[in-house]
């Protein structure tokens, strides 16, 4: 091979291996979720179009109570991980969302009324009994990941955010026409995300977009916002295979007689 065929193959290698510009990362994780998002799981059109019964609505608040009280757990661990004030700050706010303060409740409370409001006992819930083993691996890998991964990867995987507002409007007012337990008190959880989720995923975003400065961190970034959307995608698999199709509920899961209220 000639030099110049030699150095026309370094540069072209070079351009390759050349981050993408802040506009086409940005898309690239803008089209992860346009793809993957789990608004796109036929459980949500089941659920949002006023299809699933009774005990499939409780089934999913169970299931998805286990996700929602380890969002503060995943935040307290990536914290523990932070050793710039001004970071740690800025990421406080995710945990009081979820966990309350003692002068508001917080995100957990608000789906422990959402349990209540379809009868189930928010005892029960909370307790964690009943929930498929399934979506405690799903979860449990999630906060494993956060707490262990760079921490590029951890607040890209929480870039899933970019995509819920959406899906909570669609909730909201899927769930108002068809179903008689919804309420305003009842999906306060949904309507608060809606002002609490953009704020932290500008946060998120501007931090992945700044940090991502190689191509390599680029594709961990893209790939742990992969994951997450796996993740999610993965819990409602399990419900659906549990509680719609075929309807085989795992040994140790709940079953529609369990934790009512009354």
């Amino acid at each position: 091979m000639s030099t110049g065929a030699m150095s026309a193959a370094s540069l072209d290698a070079a351009r390759q291996s050349e981050p993408q510009s802040r506009g086409a990362f940005e898309n690239r994780l803008r089209a992860i979720g346009a793809a993957r998002y789990h608004d796109k799981h036929p459980f949500h059109d089941r659920l949002h179009s006023g299809q699933c019964s009774p005990e499939q609505v409780r089934a999913w608040v169970i299931n998805r109570y286990y996700y929602q009280s380890r969002i503060p757990m995943k935040d307290a661990a990536f914290m523990s991980r932070i050793s710039d004030p001004a970071l740690r700050r800025a990421w406080r706010s995710r945990i009081e969302d979820h966990d309350g303060t003692n002068e508001h409740d917080g995100g957990i409370a608000r789906w422990l009324r959402l349990a209540e409001a379809v009868g189930l006992d928010p005892d029960y819930v909370s307790s964690e009994r009943g929930i498929m083993a399934a979506t405690k691996f799903a979860v449990d890998a999630y906060v494993r990941f956060v707490r262990e991964m760079p921490m590029l990867d951890a607040v890209a995987s929480s870039l899933t955010e970019l995509f819920a507002p959406k899906i909570h409007s669609q909730r909201i007012e899927g769930l108002l026409k068809h179903y008689d337990f919804a309420n305003e008190s009842s999906l306060a959880y949904f309507s608060t995300r809606l002002t609490q989720a953009p704020k932290d995923v500008a946060f998120g975003l501007a931090y992945v977009l700044d940090h991502a400065d190689t191509l390599e961190k680029q594709d961990a970034a893209a790939a742990a916002l992969t994951f997450k959307t796996d993740v999610l995608w993965a819990q409602l698999d399990a419900l659906w295979s549990a509680y719609v199709e075929p309807g085989r509920i795992p040994p140790g899961a709940w079953t529609p007689d369990e934790g009512l209220l009354g």
